[in-house]
This record gives structure tokens, sequence and C-alpha cells, in this order.
């Protein structure tokens, strides 16, 4: 089973986005969430350019031709293979509706904010209504990573961590403590000095204003 790939974007595939990642000389063709290819583009990711991806990869006897489906992390993949378990979501389906960062995602289930996972393609009211009940509790801390495969870090784990442990020692819950490194992080514009003191120092100072 393939669970890693890294190697040259060959080719760019739409409807359904797709690349071909040449890997050792075997090319490999590898589904592309939307979010994920709005990520390859902010960062200058185009044909011949390097990558890594975390890779789901599905094939059953009804479906024996193989579909990876390529992540930026493991943390999206796990995202992605609970999400499969709700019912009536496959993969196919499950890649094709996530046009959102994982991380939003997560959040509108924790909040049961129903009108954007109406929005995702394919997830009407009651497949929205299911994934809530099925996954409302279980994703959330298990989605942050800003970590982007391309020696272009956002934010590592370790200060992502560091900064949720200190939070959550003030008393902000977990899912709170979450959005608020989101929403920082993004008003941080020297991320390659990032450190957790300059990291809540943001969330202390955005929270003063309002």
């Amino acid at each position: 089973m393939i669970s890693f790939l890294q190697g040259n974007v060959k080719k760019f595939l739409f409807d359904p986005k797709r690349i071909i990642l040449l890997v050792n000389d075997v090319g490999y063709e590898i589904y592309i969430p939307e979010y994920l290819s709005d990520v390859l583009f902010e960062n200058g990711i185009e044909e011949n350019s390097y990558v890594s991806l975390e890779i789901y990869y599905h094939v059953t006897e009804r479906q024996p031709k193989p579909l990876l489906v390529g992540f930026l992390n493991s943390r999206d993949k796990n995202f992605f293979e609970q999400l499969i378990q709700v019912e009536g979501i496959g993969p196919l389906k499950a890649a094709n509706s996530l046009v959102f960062p994982i991380n939003n995602i997560a959040h509108a289930i924790e909040s049961e904010d129903f009108t954007l996972l109406e929005q995702m393609p394919g997830i009407g009211s009651r497949a929205a209504q299911k994934i809530v009940a099925t996954l409302k509790g279980k994703v959330l801390d298990k989605t942050l990573n800003y970590e982007f495969n391309n020696n272009k870090t956002k934010i590592s784990d370790s200060i992502f961590e560091d900064s949720k442990s200190a939070l959550v020692g003030l008393g902000y819950r977990s899912n709170e403590a979450i959005n608020e490194i989101n929403t920082a992080v993004t008003n941080i514009k020297n991320l390659d000095k990032l450190t957790v003191e300059i990291l809540l120092r943001e969330v202390f100072r955005k929270n003063k204003k309002q």
C-alpha cells in the first residue's frame, strides 16, 4: 500500500483536480482536494516543482482501479479517513468535497456550522447532519498543522502544541485555543522567526482590542 510519495510534479489535471507526480521515473495520478490545490498555487508549485504528500490509498473489489488522494500532512489525511467513515460519504465524494481548509471544516463540525458544511460539493443538509453527529468532538485536535513540505514551514507542531497548552493552562477550552492560534497566525508576517512567545503575544494583543 502507498502511504507517502515525494517527487516532481509532471502535470496538473483538472475536472477533477489531480496531479501526475513523478517518483523514481514512475508517474502516480493523485487526486488533489480543492483546498490543497489552492495551497500549491499559493506556494508557487508548478510543473517540475518538488513536493511531498501523504497519500490515502483506496482499492476494493468493486473499485479495482486504485484511488490515490494527496494531503499536506498526516493530520489532514487522518481527518479524511474519519470523514469517509460517515455513512454515505466515500473516498471520491470526500475528496471532491474538501474545498475549504481542513481546519475550517473541523471548526464547522465542532460548532455545528451547517451553512459551511452544506457549501461543500456533494454535501447536502442530510449529509451535513450526519457529519456533525458522527465526528463532533473527534476531529478538531487532529487537524491543525501548518507545515507545507516545500521548505516553507508556516508553523511547527512544537510551537502549535506548546502555544495550545499555554492557552489551555490559562483557562481556554481546547477548541477555543485552536481558534485563537489560527487567527493569530494569519496576523503574523514573519513566520520564519515565530516563537511561542510571539504567537501568544499576538493572541493577547488581538483579544485586548476586542
